[in-house]
């Protein structure tokens, strides 16, 4: 065999071995979004996929277990039994009430078993009741921080 043919032969095993690399990896880090009441329209070929889910974290839900915690996610009355099973800690923010973005794999039972969790507080930057919302136009907020302690 020749030598351009050995060179040619050998580009084309790398080249096809790069590109079903490329697609495998591809095809398996797609992940869908949908809301807790989308999983029960999904279509059985969907169901299996790698996917996103949000919800607000029911209160009294979380069990924390040996190999996993256990949680329940809510939204819009939908209820969506989730089993984390990650080896990341859960967030800081991850509690009771928490919106919550998990991500993994509906399991033929019905319960999610996901291998991240992402959550931030509902009510940690929300404005407290009562206070002023909107200044009246022309009106601007004093940003400028005042030093603690006597004044002078």
């Amino acid at each position: 065999m020749k030598a351009n043919t050995k060179f040619v032969v050998g580009s084309a095993i790398i080249l096809v071995t790069l590109t079903l690399l490329a697609y495998v990896g591809y095809t398996q880090s797609k992940t869908y979004y949908h809301t807790i009441s989308e999983l029960s329209k999904l279509p059985a070929s969907q169901l299996h996929q790698r996917m996103r889910v949000s919800g607000n974290v029911e209160d009294g839900s979380i069990q924390h277990l040996e190999s996993s915690v256990n949680f329940v996610l809510v939204e819009q009355g939908k209820q969506l039994p989730v089993s984390y099973v990650g080896r990341d800690p859960l967030p800081d923010t991850f509690k009771d009430g928490a919106q919550a973005l998990v991500e993994g794999r509906l399991m033929p039972d019905g319960r999610f078993s996901a291998d991240q969790v992402q959550s931030k507080c509902a009510s940690k930057y929300q404005a407290t009741p009562g206070s002023a919302g909107a200044m009246p136009s022309g009106q601007s907020h004093n940003l400028t921080a005042e030093p603690a302690g006597p004044a002078s």
